[in-house]
């Protein structure tokens, strides 16, 4: 386990006029704290999560947070975080962050949407030959001092059909390695998607659900995809079939769940998601799926490899560098995407302000009343807000700056070079 520390930079040059302050929280992999490092940020790396009073209090001061699943970043937490920039969860969701909240208050937050994916397909395979062949079983009873040698109701997955509900990234990988084991893959998606392999589209949940021998399931947290497999969609699935989710624990309805198992329509499960996950290792679980037969249940670690860890650690810290050092938010999950080619010669000015009529004709007339010259601007709205990034001439960038900060539109502003 990492230990609290804080680590000194190499250098104190720094984009926003001195020292970037970073707080990395969760045992965020070591990749991620040698990129940081390497830009001359300074780091404070906290093994735990924290609650919400004591990050507020930890947050003054910061300007980027580091993150995995853990943390809960709430509408409270944005708005006593004044110095707050960005925020980087190193993990695939971002449920855990008031995105909204994060959007008002000029704070893009970054993730790492595809790091894992190989990860999580792995682990899918895994578990859907541990299922076929009862291993979590038999290796409990073998280190209880039982032997029991036995071969009804263990199969092998060549022939058998996989079902895949949500065909993105990680589904149509987990598809692909299904397909080299031999077995039949179909799949379900709310989009059109283009099909790898000999994968096959069906046109209905209720289509897949009726087909497949195994169903796994690959979506995002969503209104829709609440509860979408409830006792209506387990009486579907064939008799004896499979369940497995490693996508978010809301999706199924546990206790639906526990009595198909306990009546015997399914065969067996996988989870490593669910609705209610300990904010700790050192919390208890509760399930009603605890001790039942051919259930494999894992703490949410689809993605706990060195090799996802690493590339995550890579991915949140490149994009966080890139929008503390340029401005760019290519990425963020909950801000106007906007990327701007720095110009020589130039100062930048990035702003963040509420959209609504009027804003862009304040900042050219500031521009214009100053006589300084625009080498460069680019703007990107939401419902929300507006993000504006713009290079102009160095002589007058910061009386610039300083009115664009003190329009009432503004959320917030800040100078880079």
């Amino acid at each position: 386990m990492t230990s609290p520390s804080t680590i000194a930079p190499p250098s104190s040059s720094s984009p926003i006029g001195g020292a970037v302050h970073v707080l990395l929280l969760e045992n965020i992999h070591p990749t991620a704290r040698e990129l940081l490092l390497t830009e001359g940020y300074s780091l404070d790396v906290q093994p735990h999560a924290m609650k919400e009073d004591e990050l507020i209090r930890k947050l003054q001061g910061v300007h980027v947070l580091g993150i995995r699943s853990k943390t809960r970043l709430t509408e409270r937490v944005f708005a006593s975080a004044q110095d707050l920039l960005t925020v980087g969860c190193f993990c695939i969701g971002t449920n855990q962050v008031a995105l909204d909240s994060a959007n008002h208050h000029g704070t893009p937050v970054f993730n790492a949407p595809f790091s894992n994916t190989r990860s999580v397909a792995e682990l899918v395979i895994a578990e859907v030959i541990a299922l076929s062949r009862q291993l979590g079983d038999r290796s409990r009873e073998v280190h209880a001092g039982r032997w029991r040698k036995i071969a009804d109701g263990c199969f092998e997955v060549r022939g058998k059909t996989l079902g895949i509900i949500g065909y993105g990234h990680i589904g149509s990988q987990v598809g692909v390695l299904a397909e080299a084991v031999g077995m039949r893959v179909i799949f379900y998606d709310a989009g059109s998607k283009l099909p790898m392999g000999n994968n096959r589209p069906v046109a209905s949940l209720g289509e897949l659900l009726g087909e497949a021998d195994f169903v796994t399931l690959h979506v995002p947290e969503t209104p829709q995809t609440r509860n979408m497999i409830g006792a209506a969609e387990l009486k579907q699935m064939r008799k004896s079939s499979y369940l497995l989710n490693l996508s978010r624990g809301s999706v199924i309805d546990i206790p639906a769940l526990a009595n198909a198992l306990k009546t015997q329509h399914l065969a067996g499960a996988a989870l490593d998601v669910f609705p209610q996950e300990p904010d700790s290792n050192s919390d208890g679980f509760v399930s009603e799926l605890l001790g039942l037969e051919n259930v494999i249940l894992t703490p949410h670690i689809g993605g706990s490899t060195t090799e996802a860890q690493a590339a995550i650690g890579r991915e949140v810290a490149t994009s966080i560098i890139k929008f503390v050092n340029s401005g760019s938010t290519i990425g963020a999950v909950n801000f106007p995407q906007v990327e701007l080619a720095p110009a020589r010669d130039s100062h930048r000015i990035l702003n963040v302000h509420r959209n609504v009529p009027g804003v862009l004709r304040d900042i050219n007339r500031i521009v214009s009343d100053l006589n300084t010259n625009i080498r460069a601007q680019v703007l990107a709205t939401d419902p929300a807000i507006g993000y504006l990034i713009m290079d102009l001439d160095q002589d007058v960038s910061l009386d610039v700056h300083q009115a664009i900060k003190a329009l009432p539109t503004s959320i917030k502003s800040r100078i880079l070079y």
